[in-house]
């Protein structure tokens, strides 16, 4: 069947996934809403406001189209794939509740508790009256008593602990606390509404390596894309604030198919199964974060109910497959593994360019040369995340930039061409780790 499809979403793991979407060999016609100047080269830019379920609904029905995709977090909290679904519209995407593993921190903790799925230990705090103009942002007494709270259960654990804010925060509401002064500090900025007014979860903290697992799902069935790794820190040396990523890499090596057998065994597949079982069947991506330990055991640190970025960027950049046909497939209940032919064909390394001061403040407006020139490399593709067009160039609108991604049989010598690529291209301001995918 040849897909007519709208993709939702105006990032880097958008481009990727329009990139991919537009070379499948099922992709009859590709639209994008908002999209972004790279996502414009492969796809059909269209004037549909994201946040309005009612006039994408209406839109789609007019157009006839066949697949919506979802890419970011924010319209699956919001509900619109189960608005989409309810007008007869195929979409991969979770419904707004089965959603909740990625927009409730708390939520899916409880969840795993429930299904006996390896994670962290946890303890949540919810700001006092939740949901009413009196909450803890406006309530100094309340939030001294949900810090205090707090507190006293940090003085019962050694350190370091993990503080994550409860709701949606783009990736930075985490701080692994190394001391008690540090905790309060994050507690105190979370209590305060720093990312808004859900709660905090308090973890333990997990030792071991990082690795990020994708599992495209129907409901009841699935499969697993290439394993990846992300850089989250800002600093070099995985050191510095969280960000939402700095650099990811596919597949990696040490992640072997003992632990890949782990991992489908104790977290994927009863996830998939804890979901159905509780009336949320998830139908989408299901980003599986993970710590593994000396042992090779998996833990779950954080679910995402999409494709993470920057992972997105280079798993899709070493999978060999007909997207449009796997997603579609998903969508309509009945997952399609036929349609891949390779799930890791190379390795790819995928270095984010940044704005200067990103994640806190930074500059926008700066013009960005060297793209076209990067690309004349055909290992090179360069997905833009936080860009815009102006006056005919292309110019920085976001703390990401840009995602270098280079593809080669080895990672360091994918490793070599990307950041080979990123001297290439220049914006004042222009910032970028060195050691993707040489750390662990």
């Amino acid at each position: 069947m040849l897909e007519s499809i709208l993709l939702i979403g105006s990032g880097g793991r958008e481009h990727a996934l329009a990139s991919n979407l537009r070379n499948s060999a099922s992709c009859n016609r590709l639209w994008c809403t908002p999209g972004n100047p790279g996502i414009g080269r492969v796809a059909e830019i269209v004037d549909v406001d994201a946040d309005d379920s009612e006039g994408i609904a209406l839109w789609c029905k007019n157009q006839g189209v066949s697949l919506v995709v979802i890419g970011p977090e924010q319209p699956l909290a919001q509900g619109l794939a189960d608005n989409l679904r309810s007008r007869g519209i195929d979409v991969f995407g979770p419904s707004k509740r089965a959603a909740a593993l990625e927009t409730s921190k708390s939520f899916a903790k409880e969840f795993m508790r429930r299904h006996n799925i390896p994670t962290a230990p946890f303890k949540k705090f919810l700001f006092p009256d939740e949901g009413s103009p009196q909450n803890a942002i406006n309530n100094e007494a309340g939030t001294k008593a949900v810090t205090q709270a707090a507190m006293e259960y940090i003085d019962g654990h050694e350190m370091p602990v993990v503080i994550k804010y409860d709701g949606l925060a783009a990736g930075k509401g985490v701080v692994v606390a190394e001391t008690r002064d540090a905790a309060e500090r994050a507690i105190a900025d979370m209590a305060h509404g720093a990312f808004g007014d859900a709660g905090i979860v308090i973890e333990g903290f997990l030792r071991g390596r990082e690795a990020s697992v994708f599992a495209v799902c129907d409901g009841t069935n699935y499969v697993v894309l290439a394993p990846s790794q992300d850089h989250k820190r800002i600093g070099e040396g995985n050191t510095g604030k969280n960000t939402g990523g700095m650099g990811a890499y596919a597949p990696v090596a040490w992640f072997d198919a003992s632990i890949l057998r782990k991992v489908i065994n104790n977290v994927i597949e009863p996830t998939i199964a804890g979901m159905a079982a509780e009336g949320n069947p998830f139908v989408g991506c299901l980003y599986c974060g993970l710590m593994i330990d000396d042992s090779g055991n998996p833990f779950v640190v954080e679910y995402n109910a999409r494709f993470g970025d920057p992972e997105t960027q280079a798993v899709l950049t070493v999978l060999d497959a007909d997207l449009a046909a796997l997603l579609a497939s998903a969508a309509r209940g009945s997952v399609d593994t036929s349609s891949i032919n390779s799930t890791a064909r190379g390795v790819a390394v995928n270095v984010v360019l940044a704005s200067a001061g990103y994640p806190d403040a930074y500059e926008k407006g700066h013009v960005i040369t060297g793209i076209e020139e990067a690309e004349q490399d055909a290992s090179i593709r360069v997905f833009h995340a936080g860009t815009k067009s102006r006056g005919g160039e292309t110019v920085t609108d976001g703390g990401r930039v840009l995602g270098v991604t280079a593809i080669a049989d080895t990672l360091d010598e994918a490793r070599r061409r990307a950041y080979s690529a990123c001297k290439t291209i220049d914006f004042k301001g222009k910032y970028y780790r060195t050691d993707i995918g040489a750390v662990v």
